[in-house]
């Protein structure tokens, strides 16, 4: 058994599940999303919770059983509490704003970046160089977050670029530091 898979998926109050023709729905207060599923995984709503379950012990089916677990607990904490991803922008000059559905960026290069903010995720920009993308669909947070992330990749030496909140860089010495 998929050690991920039998975990059951919690359903908190005001989020409603539907499986109907091979397609998931998960509404709730933030929006509503849709996925489509492999005929091979079956889906047990109980009290509270929901049992994914699969056909047969096949290779790609037992990879199915956790994957379809984890997108629909990633659809049901979307839909309930949203997802975030935090960028920080660091060096002399480097800035962000947010105008309109356009996320504007000055980088270190000769023009200002333009990047368009999707549908369906909330970008904000503070002074201090944090930049926060926000939404309800996992994949797309991440996706545009590591879009905006490849603009200005951090570099090792003075650490300018762009970064996320939690990572880690491993800065370098340097010339100066050989002596």
């Amino acid at each position: 058994m998929s050690r991920i898979g039998k975990i059951p998926v919690k359903v908190p109050q005001g989020v409603k599940v539907n499986f109907q023709d091979g397609v998931i729905t998960v509404e709730g207060p933030k929006g509503k999303l849709i996925q489509k599923y492999h005929s091979v995984i079956s889906f047990e709503p109980g009290n509270g919770e929901i049992l994914v379950k699969r056909a047969n012990e096949e290779k790609q089916t037992r990879a199915f059983h956790g994957l379809y677990r984890n997108l629909l607990n990633n659809m049901v904490v979307g839909v309930s509490a949203g997802f975030a991803k935090t960028l920080v922008i660091n060096g002399v000059g480097y800035r962000a704003e947010v105008q309109g559905k356009l996320l504007v960026m000055n980088l270190g290069y000769s023009t200002e970046i333009y990047v368009g903010i999707p549908e369906g995720i909330g970008v904000t920009a503070e002074a201090s160089g944090k930049v926060t993308v926000t939404g309800i669909d996992k994949q797309q947070v991440g996706e545009f977050a590591a879009q905006v992330r490849k603009l200005r990749l951090p570099e090792p030496y003075k650490g300018k670029g762009i970064r996320y909140e939690d990572e880690q860089l491993r800065r370098k010495v340097g010339k100066s530091g050989v002596k």
